[in-house]
C-alpha cells in the first residue's frame, strides 16, 4: 500500500514538473514588446503606458513598459534598452531621449529584424529604414491650432488688425528649448500658422524674430506685429521663468507656452498664475495659451489665467505604438508617421466626457 502511494506521489510530482516545465514555452509563442519611454513617474507616460496595455490585450501580446526617472537620464534609458533587448523583443517601442545614444542598438534591431516603433516625438534622425513607424502628435498641426485659438480671441484679432508700424504689436511663442523634435515642431506650427493670419490682415508688416531657427524679416522693412520667439538657456524651472519675464517686458498681447516647462515658468514670472487673474491681475490682459496637462496648468485654465491649452491623446500614443507593432509583426504595411490627434480645452469644456478623458494631474 504504501508502494502504490509513493508511486502515485511520485506521478503527479512529474505531472507539476511537466506542467511548469511546459508553461513557458506557451508564453513564448505571445510575442513580447518591450516599450522604453522618456520617462515613467510623470502621468503623461503613465497614461501611455495604460493606452499601450489596452492595446496589449486587445491583440494578445505581452509588453514591458520602462523609462529612466527623469527625461535628462539618457544613460539610463540607454541602460533600459540594452535590458528589453537582451530578452530578444519580437518588436520595440522607443521615445528616445538622444538619438544618438541608441544608434547603435537601432542598427542592431534592423540587421536582426526586430521592427521598431517610434512614440510620442519617436527617434528623430534615427539611421535610414531603421524605424518602421511613429505614433505621435502631429505637433506642427498642435502649435497651428494654438495660433488659430489665440487669433480667435476677439481682443487678439482687433490688436492685429489695429496694429501699424508706429504703434507694433507683439506675439509671443516660448519653448524650453530648440532641440527636442517635438517641441521645435510645435513652435514651428505655431509661428507658420500666426504669420500666415497676420500678413493676411497687415501684409508685408509681419516680423519673426528672437531665434535664427525662425527668424523672418518682414517684407516691406516695416514692422506692425512682431511674432517673438523666446527659447530658454535650459529647460530648468528658473531658466524658464526667466525666458518668460524677458517676454512680458515685451507687452505681448498672447503668448504660446508649447510644453510643461515653458507653461511653469510662465506661472512663476506671473506670481504662480495670480498675476494673470481676469479682474484684479497684474497682466489681466495678456492673453496665455498652454500645452499638455498637469496640476498647475488645469488650475491656471480653470481660474481663467490662461486663456486654454492644447491637449496630446497620451492615452492613444501608447495604444497606436503598440498596435502598429502588432500589424508589422503580422506582416501589414503600416504609414510611417499616424497622428494621435490633439484638442484644444478651456474652463468651458475642459469636464467634458471626451476632453476630461485626456487630461492628467
Amino acid at each position: 500500500m504504501m508502494k502504490k502511494l509513493l508511486v502515485v506521489v511520485s506521478v503527479l510530482l512529474i505531472l507539476v514538473s511537466l506542467s511548469a516545465f511546459v508553461a513557458p514555452a506557451v508564453a513564448a509563442d505571445t510575442p513580447y514588446i518591450a516599450m522604453i519611454s522618456k520617462g515613467f513617474q510623470h502621468k503623461f507616460w503613465q497614461t501611455v503606458q495604460a493606452g499601450a496595455q489596452a492595446a496589449a490585450e486587445k491583440y494578445g501580446v505581452k509588453i514591458t513598459f520602462d523609462g529612466p526617472p527623469s527625461e535628462s537620464d539618457i544613460s539610463v534609458q540607454v541602460d533600459m534598452l540594452n535590458a528589453a533587448m537582451a530578452n530578444n523583443p519580437a518588436a520595440l517601442c522607443l521615445a528616445a531621449l538622444d538619438t544618438e545614444s541608441v544608434t547603435e542598438q537601432l542598427n542592431t534591431c534592423k540587421e536582426k529584424g526586430i521592427p521598431v516603433i517610434g512614440f510620442d516625438s519617436g527617434v528623430p534622425n534615427a539611421p535610414e529604414g531603421s524605424i518602421i513607424s511613429t505614433a505621435s502628435t502631429d505637433n506642427e498641426a498642435a502649435g497651428a491650432l494654438a495660433a488659430d485659438q489665440m487669433a480667435g480671441i476677439e481682443k487678439v484679432m482687433a490688436a492685429i488688425t489695429g496694429a501699424t508700424k508706429d504703434a507694433p504689436i507683439v506675439l509671443s511663442v516660448i519653448s524650453q528649448d530648440a532641440t527636442s523634435a517635438s517641441i521645435t515642431g510645435r513652435t514651428t506650427g505655431f509661428v507658420n500658422r500666426m504669420y500666415e493670419i497676420c500678413n493676411e490682415k497687415q501684409p508685408g508688416l509681419v516680423a519673426v524674430t528672437g531665434h535664427d531657427k525662425w527668424k523672418k524679416a518682414s517684407e516691406s522693412g516695416d514692422v506692425a506685429i512682431e511674432i517673438l520667439v523666446s527659447i530658454a538657456a535650459s529647460t530648468s524651472v528658473t531658466d524658464c521663468q526667466t525666458a518668460a519675464q524677458a517676454v512680458i517686458q515685451r507687452g505681448p498681447v498672447g503668448i504660446f507656452c508649447t510644453n510643461s516647462g515653458s507653461v511653469d515658468g510662465m506661472l512663476s514670472a506671473t506670481a504662480d498664475g495670480s498675476d494673470l487673474d481676469r479682474e484684479k491681475g497684474r497682466y489681466k490682459d495678456l492673453v496665455v495659451i498652454g500645452f499638455d496637462s498637469g496640476a498647475t496648468l488645469l488650475n491656471a485654465v480653470r481660474n481663467q489665467w490662461f486663456h486654454g491649452a492644447v491637449t496630446q491623446d497620451p492615452y492613444m500614443i501608447g495604444f497606436y505604438a503598440v498596435e502598429l507593432a502588432v500589424k508589422t509583426l503580422n506582416g501589414e504595411k503600416v504609414d510611417p508617421i499616424v497622428d494621435t490627434g490633439c484638442q484644444y480645452y478651456t474652463y468651458q469644456n475642459m469636464d467634458d466626457p471626451a476632453i476630461a478623458a485626456l487630461l492628467y494631474e
